[in-house]
Order: C-alpha cells, then structure tokens, then sequence
C-alpha cells in the first residue's frame, strides 16, 4: 500500500494496488486476492497507526492543542486578583503580564510562519508545546520577591504559543478545502474562547482544590506535554496546497518576494487589521472583566473587597463559563450564517464579520451602563456581546485562505498575529491599567472610583470594535479580486501530478 503525502509505504501484506490520500479518498483496487497473506506485527501496527491518521483525527488533535494554548494563556487572568495580592503590584503592573506575553508572542510570530512555509511544521508545533509547558510548571515555584522573572515567565511562553498559532492552521488548510475546511477551520478557532473559558475555570478551580493558586499553573503543562506527543504521532504532514489544486507546486517564492506580494493583498491588510480589533477588545476584557464586576459588587454591597489570602473566584468562574457557551454559539452561528449568505453572496465571509462586529460593540457598550445596577444585566450584555464578537474567528482564517496562496500562507497567518497583537492585545491589557490608575490618581481613592475609573477605562473597547467592523466592509470591496488573483497564481505554480505507479512483487 502507498500512502501519498506522508511518504511512507507498507510492503507485502498485499498484491493489490491500494493509495491512500490524505483527504481518505482510497482507490477501488482493494478486492479479494488469493496473493494476499498475514501481515507481519510490526506492518499491522503500522497500518493501525496509519489508519488513525486521518485529516479529521489530525484535526480535532490540532483543535485540542489550541485549546491548552488559550487555556494555559487565561489561568493566569483566573488568578489575576491573587497575583496582584500576592506580589503586591497596581493595575498597570498586573496588566503588564498579559502585555508582555502578547509582545514576545508577536515577534516569534514572523519566525515561525518563515520556518513554517519551509520546514516539517508538526515538529515545530510540538517543540512549541513542550517549550511552554515546561516554562509554565517552573513559573509556579517563583517567589514573591521576583514578580519581574514571573514577568518573565511570561514572555516565554509566549514564544512557545507563537509557534502553534502560526503554523497550525496551515495544516487543517491543507487537509481540507471548500465548506469542509470551514467547519475544520470552526472546530478549530471554537478553541479560542473554549479555551478561554476553560483557563478561567481551571485556574479558580485549581486554586480552591489546593488552597494556593500556584497550582492553577500546574495542570495545563501535563495535558500541554501529552497534546505535543499526540501530534508527533497522529498527525500527518501534508503537502503545501494539495487540497487546493490537482497538481504539485513547481515554483516557491522567496520570503521577501511573498511579503511585497501580502503586502500588496488588500483582503489580507484589511482583515489584519480588522482581526487587530477583536484581539484589542478581547486581551482587555480577558483580563480585567472579571475583575471590573467584583468591584461592582463591591460598590452594589453584595460583596466585600478581598482582605485574605486566597479571594472569591466566583466571577472568574461565570465569566468562564460565558466565554465558553458564547464561544461555541459564536463559532457554530457564524458558519452556519457565512453558510447560507454564500448562496446568496461571494461577499459573505467578510460582511457577516463586519455585522457581528458592529452589532457586539452595542451591547458591549451597554455592559458599563447595566454594571453598576445589575450584575445580572452585565452577564446579559456580556453573553450576547461575546456571541456576536467570536462569530468571526473562524471566517476571518478562512478569508485568508482564499486569498493567500498555499506556499505562504503560513507567513501569512504568522504576520496577521503579528499584527493583530500588535495593534491589539500586545498593549490593551496594559494600556487600560494605566489609563484606570491615572484615573484613580486625579480623585480620592474609594470603592466607587476604582471601579468608575476601570468601567471608563474599559469604554474604549467598544470604539476600537466598531473600527474593526469599517475594515471588515473593506475588505468585502477588495475580497472577490484577491481572490481570483490567488486561483489564478496558483493555477500558474502548479503542474499536473505524474503518475503513481505500484510495483508487486
């Protein structure tokens, strides 16, 4: 039997003439014979190991792998009041966590999309895995006294996670195409706000259980190490674009040559930039939500600020949970609604994201006007602002793969994450404690204040979601060109397959 695509071959269980793709189409030639024969154990085992890599078991491997990754990213915002308690630092210090974690994410990222495009990406993930993983286990033993090497820590694992952000999604790309590939592509970006979720609950959780939030870091690593092993194995490294045309690219382009090329793409830029956004909004509610609504409660009077050692995780637990279902809502609804508007337009993957985006940026809004009255209310705004928020994830990925040729796009997807930190969660968290402090600075210290101050802080969310819907309209003008232009250079760097041809012996 010949596998295509993995290069591997297994030899004497049979005469017949058997090829198996990567996709799991398999040739007719698979009959009775009375020249075949027992395998040999070690062949057995090997067709057994083949058999369970298939693009979709690939897939939902690569999906579990981004699920830790955002999973192990939001323990930390799970345990931010304890850290700040703990290390004894202002809003702006405990925001500088997430600020310099997105910012060695940000400049690992164009690294890892050049390697990605060139060398066996699946290695490169689970080098990645394993490097994080251990990163966060060590950053559980740092002392009080050393907040700057927990900083640090922090940095590190970023460069772990930049890998797997950049190159996975190249893989999926290239195992499915058309509305298969959607789906692929919704299962797998479903791990963004899954993941979220879940790092909130497994870091409040973790923290109860053992009664220190030091073992809120001690959990993903262990799943992070055995996610790096699955990969190794099950899944497959496919060849760059053979879901997209019948033949084998002739023709690679230099890393300089597909920068102007990405550069000049203008469905690519503006969705960058749209995709800047949502990462702006995100990596600040991330981090300062669930700590924004236990000070409402404290001004509500329904709770009282945190003088122990270990604090009330229920908000972190809610706001998990919330991103969770609003995650899964998210994802589901916006391939279903790009779906159905594709009978309708060639526009509608772009246009759903910009309607998404322009309709959460209201009733994110109205978070800060509910909060102060209704925590209830806040959870509302919350859950449906989230829902419409995450409808574009997946869609955004999936612009980029019609119009970004297969040989780049990993750099492509690297450099989109590049910017879209860049602009957005590299420096939001940060930026939305400072502004909060300099609030609390220019009036007398209270309950009431600090949370005024962070609620107005907070307010600048919205502005930046409703610019990211005028980007997304943008590349709605520009979508259906970039896009035949990319059939088109394809077309161009392509040749027909040769022939596969079997010998038996």
């Amino acid at each position: 039997m010949c596998v295509e695509g993995d290069g591997c071959e297994i030899e004497g269980c049979s005469s017949s003439d058997e090829v198996r793709t990567l996709s799991g189409s398999m040739s007719p030639a698979l009959k009775s014979s009375p020249d075949l024969h027992p395998c040999k154990p070690g062949h057995k085992f090997r067709a057994a190991l083949l058999r369970c890599r298939s693009p979709t078991a690939a897939a939902g491997i690569l999906s579990f792998g981004n699920v830790l990754n955002y999973m192990d990213r939001y323990t930390v915002a799970g345990v931010l009041l304890d850290i700040q308690r703990h290390y004894k630092v202002s809003d702006s210090g405990i925001g500088l966590l997430q600020t310099v974690f997105i910012c060695s994410f940000m400049v690992a990222a164009p690294i890892f999309g050049y390697l990605g495009d060139r060398f066996n990406r699946k290695v490169i993930l689970s080098c990645g895995i394993f490097f994080w993983s251990i990163v966060t286990l060590s950053s559980s033993f740092i002392g009080k006294e050393y907040y700057w090497l927990f900083v640090l820590s922090r940095g590190l694992v970023g460069i772990g996670e930049s890998s797997y952000s950049s190159i996975s999604p190249t893989i999926i790309g290239d195992l499915f195409t058309n509305n298969s590939r959607t789906m692929m592509l919704s299962v797998f970006y479903l791990a963004i706000p899954l993941g979220s979720g879940l790092g909130y609950i497994l870091g409040s959780s973790a923290k109860v259980a053992a009664g220190d939030w030091h073992w809120a870091l001690r959990v993903s690593p262990v799943l992070g190490i055995t996610a790096g092993t699955l990969i190794l194995i099950f899944v497959p490294e496919p060849k760059r674009g053979v879901a997209d045309h019948s033949g084998r690219i002739r023709i690679r382009t230099s890393w300089l040559c597909d920068m102007k090329a990405l550069a000049k793409n203008r469905s690519y830029v503006f969705s960058s930039l749209a995709s800047s956004a949502v990462s702006f909004a995100t990596g600040a509610f991330g981090m300062w939500i669930p700590l924004y609504l236990a000070r409402a409660q404290v001004v509500q009077k329904t709770a009282e600020d945190c003088t122990k050692e270990i604090c009330s995780s229920k908000d972190s637990l809610i706001f998990g949970a919330i991103t969770c279902v609003t995650g899964l809502l998210g994802v589901v609804i916006g391939a279903a609604t790009t779906r159905l508007c594709r009978q309708k337009t060639e526009r509608a993957d772009p246009l759903v994201c910009a309607v998404s985006m322009l309709g959460s940026a209201i009733f994110i809004c109205l978070i800060f006007v509910v909060a102060k009255k209704s925590i209830v209310g806040a959870y509302v705004c919350i859950f449906i602002g989230e829902t419409l928020l995450f409808l574009n994830w997946a869609i955004t990925a999936d612009i980029l793969m019609f119009v970004v040729i297969p040989t780049r796009r990993a750099t492509a997807v690297a450099f989109q994450s590049f910017t879209s930190h860049l602009l957005g969660d590299a420096g939001s968290p940060y930026l939305i404690g400072l502004i909060s402090d300099a609030l609390q600075q220019s009036y007398t210290t209270s309950a009431l204040w600090r949370f005024l101050s962070l609620g107005y802080a907070l307010m600048l969310c919205p502005f930046i979601i409703v610019l990211g819907g005028m980007f997304f309209l943008a590349t709605a003008l520009f979508f259906l060109d970039d896009r035949e232009k990319a059939e088109k250079q394809l077309s161009q760097m392509t040749r027909p397959p040769s022939t596969v041809k079997v010998t038996t012996t």
